[in-house]
């Protein structure tokens, strides 16, 4: 049972979403997207999750590097489970993270580790505490920051150019393009 953006305003609709969410009854909501160019209420989707007896999940794999930089907020103290991969905004190695909360953490140990996961590549482990140091830096903040500045600049240089924008804009680091009345996909 997915739930999509409003048809004209292309955001979330946190009320229907609720709807939707009472007459399902899912047991789990899924938040995060791969291609939603605005912030993301957690804590809309916690309010709703609590409402009807769900876990939360938040995917936060492509807005990681902004929720650590503090520049999108965090699911932390929202959702019972948070999934996010190690590259993209936090610029680690290719891989993935399943963070949960103490009630549900030693449940995923068990699940995960040694039963589905197992000969760790330790030059990949390295890779990524590597990485964790660097985004604990004041440097990735900045690096962020400037992820954040270049992706609204662009976006304003696409609207001078004509082109609409989905949502009519970016809070992030993405930048969705409506190409239907020009003629190309």
């Amino acid at each position: 049972h997915p739930y999509t953006v409003d048809r004209k305003t292309e955001l979330l609709d946190y009320n229907r979403i609720a709807l939707l969410a009472e007459q399902v009854k899912p047991k789990m909501i899924i938040c995060g997207a791969s291609a939603y160019p605005r912030i993301i209420d957690f804590s809309e989707f916690r309010r709703i999750a609590e409402r009807v007896g769900a876990y939360l999940l938040s995917d936060i794999a492509h807005i990681a590097g902004l929720v650590v930089a503090g520049f999108h907020p965090t699911p932390v103290g929202q959702s019972q489970f948070i999934t996010t991969t190690t590259h993209k905004t936090l610029r680690g190695p290719r891989g993935g993270l399943i963070l949960a909360d103490k009630e549900h953490g030693h449940i995923l140990d068990r699940m995960i580790f040694p039963g589905i996961q197992g000969g760790p590549l330790m030059h990949i482990i390295a890779a990524k505490a590597v990485a964790f140091q660097e985004a604990l830096k004041p440097e990735f903040k900045k690096y962020q920051s400037r992820i954040i500045k270049n992706s609204k600049a662009l976006a304003k240089n696409l609207q001078e150019k004509k082109f609409r924008l989905v949502t009519g804009g970016t809070d992030n680091h993405l930048v969705l393009i409506d190409l239907t009345d020009k003629k190309i996909t």
